[in-house]
């Protein structure tokens, strides 16, 4: 009686690793495929799947949006994205602009361990050469690349060289966040800068000490993604924005109600839409379809300031109270003049100088002016009015921020 038992329970526990690792997508294909092509998931349940889901019935009154923008203008998929890889590597061929050796121990130490990598003794010897330059090596992997496929790379010194141009960078391996190597770079780099430099003055455009190798990196390892076995798909807003996500999971639903019959996007928060798939189509055939949707995005009111360029950016729905604003340069002239002062005649005194100061104050184009912006082009001509330079407008907007005007937000760089 007990060596039945003993039989049934070593075969449920033999089964048991089988049970808990459930099928592999590459399974759930061949079982798709016996099936008819639609796989029925058995751990699905239509109860948890409906509060996760929480769809609208119908579409929502909002008012008309900013800008008519396509879904794949304004979100991206949440599994679709670049991976970041970098790579250290040496520069070559370059007429004596390259890393100095003492200052970049570094270098040398890379050139010895290429040349024994290619079978080259280096022991006892040193190198003088100005030709060779350390740089690290970046790029972005895009999303469902394949091995065999090139991608660009951007090369830049990392030590002392004084410019990259006509130089070649050799066999690099680019690794990821994960420490594999998911590329190799190689090829001539492109530089847009240039330096001159003669015995007196010295010329330099853009930046020599960078550049790029176009297609110079070839994928060796592809990234794994199963985005056809994915039945949920999620739609990340570039700019979160509460208004424009409920807008476009209407136009999704309304699209899928004529198309399939069901309504299957539902809102999240500011930044996420969630679409459940539909069985009867792929994944990269049904986002085809509604990636080319038109909404209507929108966006909040937004000044943008950057003090060190003067740039200013004001986004179309800013707006600014009725406010008095006065404006000016105030102008402190200060001058040096020294006067000689002699003494009296006949006397023992001493010829000398004596320290004399003008200070001049004035403030010029002083005006005070009535500034109020209901829309944007009003605005622009309220502030041009004012006769004022960039760095006056960017003085002027935040003391209009600081007054309670500015119905925007003000961000500053």
């Amino acid at each position: 009686m007990m060596r039945p038992l003993v039989l049934l329970l070593a075969a449920a526990l033999g089964l048991q690793p089988a049970f808990a690792d459930g099928l592999t997508p590459k399974a759930k294909r061949e079982l798709a495929a016996r099936n008819g092509g639609v796989y029925d998931d058995p751990e699905y349940d239509p109860a948890t799947t409906t509060r996760m889901f929480r769809v609208s019935p119908g579409p929502s009154s909002l008012p008309p949006g900013q800008v008519a923008s396509r879904i794949k203008d304004i979100a991206q998929l949440q599994s679709s994205r670049d991976n970041q890889l970098v790579g250290y590597g040496l520069v070559i061929g370059l007429a004596g602009s390259g890393d100095s050796l003492r200052n970049s121990p570094f270098t040398e130490q890379s050139i010895r361990a290429m040349l024994e990598n290619l079978g080259i003794a280096t022991e006892g010897g040193s190198a003088r050469a100005k030709n060779v330059a350390a740089v690290i090596v970046t790029a972005n992997m895009p999303p469902y690349v394949q091995s065999g496929a090139r991608i660009d790379i951007d090369v830049s010194s990392m030590g002392d060289a004084t410019s990259l141009a006509g130089g070649t960078l050799i066999m690099t391996p680019l690794k990821a966040a994960d420490g594999e190597i998911y590329a190799v770079g190689q090829g001539a780099v492109i530089v847009s800068g240039f330096t001159a430099q003669g015995q007196a003055e010295q010329l330099t455009q853009g930046v020599p000490t960078a550049g790029r190798v176009p297609n110079g990196a070839i994928i060796e390892r592809a990234v794994k993604a199963e985005f056809d076995d994915q039945p949920i798909l999620t739609l990340q807003l570039r700019n979160p924005d509460f208004s424009t996500a409920i807008r476009i999971a209407d136009a999704i639903n309304d699209y899928t109600s004529q198309r399939f019959g069901m309504r299957v996007a539902a809102e999240r928060d500011s930044r996420t839409v969630q679409i459940k798939r539909p069985k009867s189509v792929s994944a990269a055939r049904f986002y085809a379809e509604i990636e080319n949707l038109v909404v209507e995005s929108d966006t909040p009111a937004r000044v943008v300031i950057n003090e060190r360029t003067g740039t200013i950016v004001i986004g179309n729905e800013v707006k600014i109270s009725r406010v008095a604003i006065s404006h000016g340069t105030l102008t402190v002239r200060i001058t040096e003049a020294p006067r000689v002062v002699q003494p009296e005649p006949f006397s023992k005194g001493e010829t000398a100088v004596e320290p004399f100061t003008a200070i001049d104050a004035s403030r010029p184009d002083a005006r005070v002016a009535v500034l109020d912006g209901p829309d944007l082009q009003t605005l622009v001509s309220g502030l041009n009015r004012l006769g004022v330079k960039p760095d006056g407008i960017i003085a002027i907007l935040q003391g209009i921020k600081s007054a309670g005007a500015l119905q925007a937000d003000l961000v500053l760089q």
